[in-house]
Order: structure tokens, then sequence, then C-alpha cells
């Protein structure tokens, strides 16, 4: 008997909070669901940085039909104003949730997808495109095999595709021979990697949270080891997003971030380098010199921690139609929502399965995936993604248009970044006023 899309499951990529919720959402309109994680355990990515403190608290980090599934089988929600670091969020979240019965069967760890396309077609092939089920296939400890699914919505957001130093987009030369002495994202300098960082010389790239979050650690682990010396480095010297909006920031701990590292750079405890465009890196005494594209250096430096962002993986997706935006890699319709040349309000307007979809029908890109490079992506915006596409695959249209979100500002306007501006004050008006952001 042929297969049809009704006997087929939907396949969800990544078992990290949006594709669990992903999961959730089609249990709940009877949908069958099928998970795939490439890591060993639910919430490979977020793992990796585990001992980082959450700046957005419970109440942004539970998704709504997941949180009803698990009180319907004793969970207790936790305190919806406290802070969650990323372990915790695994383990009292995610946890639960993957083995929550209505899930866990349908759960593949160790399922790295190297490639989705339809079954018997390649990107070329029109003819019964959209009644050809869906085929993916993943990298498993028995070799590769293939899954059939009438859909896919992949969820396997952007962290393990970390920038490069380089600021033209590529590693800097000498990047990748000196890569045993970079790391990507945000390092455990204050636990598991104390000793790599400590009374070292070190070098943070970037504007974001990420790299925030990292100086502090490192400012704290420079008081119990005063040799420990701080060079932070940006490509720009516009500083307003990562200082934020302080105390008009709707989340406070985003806010106080902000300004701890305000204070941490005027202190004088570390040695800024704005406008340093990274260009090449060399080998110099034992020590890395970075050089930049004027051709200016930072000497001596002996570890270099990478925080300039990340990038989606698109090329598992190569025979599928799909449709980006050329520079933020996201879809074209959602692009103009997101683009931080534009704004960085951290609230965009509220968008959900037709500003995510694809010229391949069934194909979505979700969570921090959809957003491209760019940046500022809250969980509280990947759940209400799932919702809407969900709800277009069983057919609900009328539920899936109805797209609410509502987030919290930052308190900064970057309206004005592509002119070199000042950023103002964030107003009070919803993101869905396009006068605000």
């Amino acid at each position: 008997m042929m297969t049809t899309h009704a006997d087929l499951p939907v396949a969800v990529l990544g078992a990290g909070p949006v594709g669990l919720a992903a999961a959730a959402h089609l249990v709940q309109r009877g949908l069958a669901p099928l998970v795939l994680e490439a890591g060993p355990a639910i919430g490979a990515n977020l793992a990796q940085y585990a001992h980082v403190r959450l700046f957005s608290p419970w109440q942004y980090n539970v998704d709504d039909r997941a949180r009803a599934m698990l009180e319907s089988q004793g969970w207790i929600m936790p305190a919806a104003d406290a802070l969650p670091t990323a372990g915790e969020l695994i383990n009292q979240y995610l946890a639960p949730l993957a083995a929550h019965p209505a899930l866990a069967a349908s759960l593949r760890l160790r399922h790295r997808v190297s490639a989705v396309t339809r079954a018997g077609s390649d990107k070329v092939t029109t003819r019964g495109r959209a009644e050809t089920p869906f085929l993916i296939r993943a990298e498993t400890p028995d070799g590769p095999r293939d899954f059939l699914a009438s859909a896919v919505i992949d969820a396997t957001g952007t962290w393990s595709q970390p920038n490069p130093l380089g600021a033209n987009g590529i590693p800097a030369a000498g990047e990748t021979a000196l890569a045993a002495r970079i790391a990507y994202g945000m390092p455990d300098v204050l636990g598991s990697q104390r000793a790599r960082y400590a009374d070292k010389r070190v070098l943070v790239v970037g504007a974001g949270h990420s790299a925030a979050g990292t100086l502090l650690a490192l400012a704290q682990l420079a008081e119990e080891h005063p040799a420990t010396r701080l060079v932070w480095a940006t490509r720009s010297d516009r500083l307003a997003r990562v200082f934020g909006g302080g105390d008009a920031d709707g989340l406070p701990a985003r806010g106080a971030l902000g300004r701890r590292l305000q204070a941490l750079r005027d202190s004088g405890r570390l040695e800024m380098r704005q406008s340093f465009p990274i260009h090449a890196l060399e080998e110099d005494g034992g020590r890395i010199a970075v050089r930049d594209t004027a051709g200016r250096r930072i000497d001596g430096i002996d570890e270099i921690v990478c925080a300039t962002g990340a990038r989606p993986d698109l090329s598992v997706a190569r025979e599928l139609r799909l449709r980006h935006d050329h520079w933020l890699e996201s879809t074209d319709a959602l692009a103009p929502l997101i683009d931080p040349n534009e704004h960085s309000c951290g609230t965009v307007r509220p968008h959900g399965h037709r500003e995510l979809a694809h010229p391949e029908p069934g194909y979505y890109a979700v969570g921090a995936k959809s957003y491209g490079r760019a940046p500022n992506f809250l969980l509280a915006t990947g759940y209400e993604q799932v919702r809407s596409v969900v709800a277009a695959l069983a057919g609900d249209l009328a539920a899936a248009d109805e797209v609410r979100l509502d987030l919290p500002e930052t308190g900064v306007c970057n309206t004005r970044v592509a002119l070199q501006q000042p950023a103002r004050p964030c107003c009070t008006v919803k993101a869905a006023d396009a006068a605000c952001c």
C-alpha cells in the first residue's frame, strides 16, 4: 500500500526548547511527531552553556502547551520571576517534557540530520512535489538512516555554527591554525575552564550579551587571580545595544547585565579596543598577536573568547526550494521585522506560519534558526512560532493566523543604527506599532 501524508509523522529537527514545544503542540493537534536530536541528550546546545544564568525568567522560558502537558503529570512550574541557568532549564523543564509519555517514544537521540529532501525527487522536480513525502537522512550510531515525514519543523538553532573572528564574515587569517586557543560562545571561566583563563591575558571579541557575560565572569576571576588581564575588542564603537536600557529594560536582569558591563569598562579594569575589525592572528613568542584591517595590533594574548554570534546551517536543506533573505538568511518575509541594521528593540511584530513559510510547502525553520544571523531571539518568540506553524499544518488557519507576541522591551530602540545616530530610549508602544521599532 502506498504511504500517504496522513500516515507519516511530522519531523521535528532538534530537541531543544523550541523543538520539544513543537512536539507538544503536534500531540495536542493529533499529529505524530518524530523528534531527531543530534546530541546524546536533549537540549544539547543549552548544555554547552549550562553554567550561564539566563536573563529571561521562567515565565518566558516555558511553552504554554508544554506546561499544560507537564502539569497534567504533577509537574510544578518554578517561580515565574526566577532566573534559571541553562542547565536548570534542561533539568527542571526539558528533561521532564522529553520524558512525558506522549513524547518519549517519538524522540531519537544521536540522530544528526545531514540532508532533507523530497522522496524520489530533487530540487528541480515540480510535478507532484507537494504530495511527495519529505525524506530526512540522519547519521546514527548504526549508520545512515532515512525517515519519511509529512512536514518538517527545523528547530536546530544556530549555536553550533558560531561566527568567526574575522570581520569579513570568514575566519581571520591564522584563526584555524590557532583554534586550540580560541573558545566560541560562553566558556565556563569560573568553573570547568577556570585553569585555562586564570592568570592569563584574555581577549573577548563581540558586542552582545554573550560577550558581556563572559567579560563579567572574567572580571570575577581576576579578583581571585589578580594576574588575569582582560581585553575587550569590538568591531564598531556603538555599544548601546549591549549596555542596554538599564531600568527601562523589560527584563531587569538584562538591564542589570548592561549596567555592570558599563561599570566594568569605566573602572579601567579592562583594556578596551573599539572599532577593531579583526583581520589576522599570528603566534608571536608563544602568545597571540591580533591585527585589524588597518594593521593595528593587540599583542600578548594567551586566550581568545569569540562571542560574535552565530549563523544557521543551511546546507542540510539544499535540495529544498527555500527563499532566504540575502543577508540575514531568515525568510525574506521575516527579515524586515528583525533586521538589526534597522532596530534592536528586543521585540518584533507578531509573526507566524506565513512569515516563516518557504516555496517548499511543509518546511519551516523556527526558533533561533528562523532569525538567521539576526540576534536577540527570545524563547517566547519560538514558542509562538511553533504554535502558529502546527496549527497551520493541522489545517486550522484561523488559529494559525491569530498570532500573539508580547515580549519585554530592551529599553533601547536602535532604529537609527544604520544612520549612525545615537540610540534613544524605547517608547512604551508595543512592537506591533512600527513607530516604536
